[in-house]
């Protein structure tokens, strides 16, 4: 029986990721709301922008300018919400990011007293506005603050740090990064970004990958047409990133009252993330070429992706990785290039059996890590079933133990890196990252998997590369092979600071139309 979704009440920015449609420019605006009633209004007026996704069976078709909106905790309340219903909410969601910043290790130069001054303000509702060029991104902007009411009970937040020092803007800016002219899919640090996400229960297949964004069932057949492992590929349940469906545990995730407000909702955590350019390029100048294999390995073995973004563990020699990566660029353009509906499911086809490469696999014939190091980036927020190291048969499901902590990713670079050698400046990536549950799935790979290493067997060791090492003094173990002894790195800097940010809760359309006319009742 096929699995559907009610596609129009749900915001799109949860199905769809939109840099992968060609919208590689957008703007993030904040709001406070100081009248209840001047709030629910603005809110009235801007649904129309929302975008959705009515019937994707039949394509997916976006508008030119895309629009979703969120809202804090605290901006649900001064919209009104019933005191039954804000109570209702989970308590890191109430409690905000600011409040949670000991368990997701901001601290040091990540602390909240260095954020932009924006996120130090009252933010009760996020609006984002995605676009494929930068004047249409002008146009729904200034279309939006025509909305707001003259005499400010409705604000829009200034203090997002820009380019110019001294200087804020009343928004954040961000876009994919140019190269030669040409938009890329790099983020500052020189990886490709954005090639995996999870694939669930109601998304078609333009929306994203079943094989390597879904679950390994463990069944010994072709259900889904994995021809390397035979093993029959399932969509993850809905109810891990949207509310009022079951989940992994075959369970309903915590939720609000009443169950309107919360059906077919789901969780945002918005994330600033300054990147240290600098230091970054200066530790792999220092150590690269003492690493064997050389600097471009040791940056592989940070991350546990080729900066092409070919996996280490599928393809640990680079000239291999250099190889696959021209064939899905070469894939990528045939896709862009193609006319006629013919060309196009060729070219299509084509892409996603390159592809596959690059996201269906495991770490089950490298569970000591020897290609791809155990604690590696892309290692530790989706460890792909190796935490049962070797205990196949512990689960029914392989990847059982991470298939419940798996996050959808959003969101582009923001700024440009002045040089090499930059990490002062306004240059990183916005992150928003999409869940059913903060607590389970986000504030869990932050703690547990990003800043501490038992899971893995690694003691406290942290992330290389977003774990927040203390004093600049983070270290790495590189499990070794037949070949090569474990390698120790130390002294690791802080490569990325958190600059902002805040959780959030997307409502569905009926939940947006019920709190614009006051008539959430959770009784």
């Amino acid at each position: 029986m096929e699995y559907t979704l009610d596609y129009h009440d749900i915001q799109a920015n949860i199905l769809v990721n939109y840099a992968e449609f060609g919208y590689i420019k957008a703007r993030y605006l904040f709001f406070e709301i100081h009248d209840s009633e001047q709030g629910r209004k603005f809110i009235n007026k801007i649904q129309k922008y929302i975008t959705t996704i009515p019937t994707p069976q039949n394509g997916i078709i976006l508008p030119h300018i895309i629009t979703n909106i969120a809202f804090s905790y605290n901006g649900l309340k001064q919209l009104g919400l019933p005191a039954l219903t804000l109570q209702s909410f989970p308590d890191e969601f109430i409690t905000g990011m600011r409040g949670r910043r000991a368990i997701l290790g901001d601290d040091e130069k990540s602390d909240p007293k260095f954020w932009d001054d924006v996120y130090k303000k009252n933010i009760h509702i996020l609006v984002s506005i995605e676009a494929t060029k930068q004047s249409d991104l002008e146009k729904r902007y200034n279309e939006i603050l025509e909305l707001l009411p003259v005499n400010k009970e409705v604000q829009l937040l200034d203090g997002h740090k820009c380019q110019e020092k001294e200087k804020t803007l009343p928004y954040q800016e961000a876009s994919a990064l140019y190269q030669d002219g040409v938009p890329t899919a790099k983020e500052h640090f020189g990886y490709t970004d954005g090639i995996s996400n999870p694939f669930f229960k109601g998304m078609t297949e333009e929306m994203g990958h079943l094989l390597g964004g879904g679950k390994k069932s463990g069944i010994k057949n072709n259900g889904y047409g994995d021809p390397e492992s035979a093993t029959t590929w399932q969509p993850l349940e809905t109810g891990e990133f949207i509310l009022g469906y079951r989940d992994e545990a075959q369970e309903y995730p915590v939720a609000p009252m009443p169950a309107l407000i919360a059906k077919n909702g789901s969780f945002m955590v918005f994330s600033k993330f300054h990147e240290n350019v600098g230091k970054f390029n200066q530790y792999l100048d220092e150590f690269g070429p003492k690493f064997p294999g050389g600097k471009e390995m040791l940056a592989a073995k940070f991350v546990g992706r080729w900066r092409n973004g070919a996996p280490l563990t599928t393809f640990p020699h680079e000239a291999d990785a250099n190889q696959i990566a021209r064939e899905r660029e070469e894939a990528i353009l045939a896709m862009n290039l193609a006319q006629t509906p013919a060309e196009k499911i060729k070219a299509r086809t084509r892409f996603q059996e390159i592809n596959k490469k690059f996201i269906a696999f495991d770490y089950n014939d490298d569970i000591s890590g020897s290609r791809c190091p155990v604690g590696a980036h892309i290692r530790r927020g989706n460890p792909r079933g190796s935490l049962e190291f070797g205990q196949k048969k512990a689960f029914n499901t392989p990847s059982a133990l991470d298939d419940r902590r798996r996050l959808i990713r959003r969101g582009l670079p923001y700024g440009i890196a002045q040089s090499p050698d930059s990490n002062e400046g306004e240059h990183g990536t916005i992150i928003m990252t999409i869940v059913a549950s903060i607590k389970r799935q986000f504030e869990f790979v932050f703690q547990q998997w990003i800043n501490y290493g038992n899971d893995f067997k690694l003691a406290n060791e942290r992330d290389s590369i977003v774990g927040n090492h203390p004093n600049d003094k983070g270290y790495m173990v590189i499990q070794g092979d037949e070949n090569n002894p474990p390698y120790f790195l130390s002294n690791l800097p802080r490569f990325i600071e958190t600059r902002g940010g805040e959780y959030f809760f997307i409502p569905s359309l009926i939940a947006l139309r019920m709190m614009s006319e006051g008539i959430v009742d959770p009784t």
